[in-house]
């Protein structure tokens, strides 16, 4: 029997040595790493009085000892994981009553988060942080990556453009992280560990998140001013910010108990949704949809911050693909011979110029141009910036991580000009018609037919192309279009105006000529 009693004694020790607690303390990027650096020596407890065999009903019932049972589903892995203290008021109840009411809507938003719900407890567990904030998507976006707020927050974490950049998620013409499933992820929990470091409690972490921490940090000093407590329930704040917490609370509550809400949860099986697949070259994204043997619509729920018809590896090194369907595509991918997997590729426009000169050196059409780089009418294309443009032969090389993080469109309004004549005055030449009309006497030459070094009779018409404000008025006759050329530019001498158009470009000089 001693021996017995002595084996009992070591398998106690040995199981509450297994035994993991949640304490709700500060969170640690790593569990191994906070026993390495802690400087609180551990102190055994042992047990008082007679020792008595363990059987199996007693272990069950021990509360210190966590179930090393896997758990069955993922909810039933979040709900081993709620550790922030519950908040009981009327504002939670109003809340479990707008839930419980819409059972539609808690289907359909539980539905969408079954795609990022095993990564972000993942991502949480990772770094000892209660899985209530799993749940948090919910109250943000409702779980909707592509969602976009009327205060321009976005992504299923409502990341605002400035936090976003601070956090270091890029947000330029070839993609938007704060709508990255990982990326944003990363980011929105980096921030609420911050919030929770600073103000020691997860419930003023999440007012902070919703309604900043300087906003927090005043509210509680305001009230230790006034002697009153600096708890989340103790401070004047927004209702938006009030009724934050109790949200995420009545959520948590049905997915605790969802029989007691009358509460369907789809099942989400505790395994990856997807897999991560590292790309070596830029790829269109249509093809990585053939490849991989999924629908445009999927891949894109996926990888909801691609926002172009091409992923460039420097910019954006791995896609997001079902569990399965990853294997599929790297499989193909090695099959694949060796060769071009992007259509497209970023063009650097030389100089400032019209989309119509742009769409003309890339082999494209006006139109085409337009749709794919998002330019609005009337604009000319700023020197510098990055254009879409159809790959070809002649550029084989990837777009460079410079280009792929900092690429932008800067655009400008098209000069418009009028067809205007005015008298040459005795001595005129072209030089001096120029300047005195602010051009170039290149361009005198040229609207006229003659020599740069040539001069005018005395009363000749000489034909100029004036430039005019976008959306001015069509020009009247005589006195008043002379008026509407002043108002344009005080300084600019009274001229005829006769047409609208744009100024003519080097590459239309030759045909302008002819028509008139």
């Amino acid at each position: 029997m001693k021996y017995l009693y002595l084996w009992s004694l070591s398998a106690l020790l040995a199981l509450t040595g297994c035994a993991m607690t949640e304490t709700g303390g500060p969170p640690t990027a790593n569990a191994d790493d906070a026993t390495k650096t802690s400087s609180v020596p551990h102190t055994p407890s042992y047990p008082s009085g007679p020792l008595s065999p363990i059987n199996a009903a007693s272990l069950q019932g021990n509360g210190a000892v966590t179930s090393l049972a896997v758990p069955d589903d993922l909810w039933d892995r979040i709900r081993r994981g709620f550790a922030m203290p519950d908040l009981e008021n009327d504002l939670v109840s109003n809340q479990e009553q707008w839930y419980s009411t819409r059972p539609d809507y808690i289907q359909r938003m539980t539905a969408r988060s079954s795609k990022y719900m095993f990564h972000i407890v993942e991502e949480l567990e990772r770094r000892g942080m209660p899985t209530e904030l799993a749940l948090l998507p919910y109250i943000e976006s409702a779980y909707n990556p592509q969602a976009v707020s009327s205060a321009k927050a976005a992504g299923m974490w409502q990341f605002m453009p400035a936090t976003g950049t601070y956090f270091d998620l890029k947000q330029n013409m070839f993609r938007d992280d704060r709508r990255d499933v990982l990326a944003s992820t990363r980011a929105a929990l980096d921030y609420l560990q911050k919030l929770y470091n600073m103000f020691g409690d997860w419930h003023l972490a999440l007012a902070a998140y919703n309604w900043g921490e300087g906003s927090v940090g005043r509210a509680i000093a305001r009230n230790q001013k006034q002697g009153l407590g600096g708890a989340y329930t103790d401070l004047s704040m927004p209702d938006e910010t009030r009724n934050y917490v109790p949200k995420l609370q009545a959520v948590k509550n049905i997915i605790a108990h969802p029989e007691r809400f009358q509460a369907e949860l789809p099942l989400i099986e505790n395994h990856p949704y997807f897999q991560a697949v590292t790309l070596d070259r830029d790829i269109d994204t249509a093809q990585v949809a053939e490849m991989a043997g999924v629908t445009m619509d999927e891949l894109k729920s996926l990888n909801p911050s691609f926002n172009r018809p091409v992923i460039f590896k420097a910019g954006t090194p791995q896609v997001l693909l079902p569990w399965d369907n990853a294997n599929v595509f790297r499989r193909n991918l090695q099959a694949h011979e060796k060769g071009q997997y992007a259509s497209w590729t970023v063009w650097t426009v030389p100089s400032t110029m019209t989309v119509a000169t742009a769409a003309g050196m890339v082999g494209m059409s006006e139109n085409d141009l337009r749709a794919v780089n998002n330019i609005p009418p009337r604009m000319m294309v700023k020197g510098g910036s990055a254009l879409m443009v159809p790959r070809s032969a002649a550029v084989k090389q990837d777009v460079s991580s410079h280009l792929a993080d900092n690429a932008h469109i800067a655009l400008t309004p098209e000069v418009v000009t009028r067809r205007t004549t005015v008298k040459a005055r005795k001595g005129d030449t072209v030089a001096r018609v120029a300047q005195r009309y602010r051009v170039t006497a290149a361009q005198v030459a040229d609207w006229n037919d003659v020599g740069v070094k040539s001069a005018f009779k005395v009363g000749h018409q000489v034909v100029l192309y004036m430039p005019v404000r976008v959306g001015a008025a069509p020009a009247a006759r005589g006195g008043q279009a002379a008026r509407g050329s002043r108002s344009s530019n005080a300084k600019r001498p009274a001229v005829r105006q006769t047409a609208t158009q744009k100024a003519p470009s080097k590459r239309s000089t030759s045909t302008t000529k002819k028509k008139r």
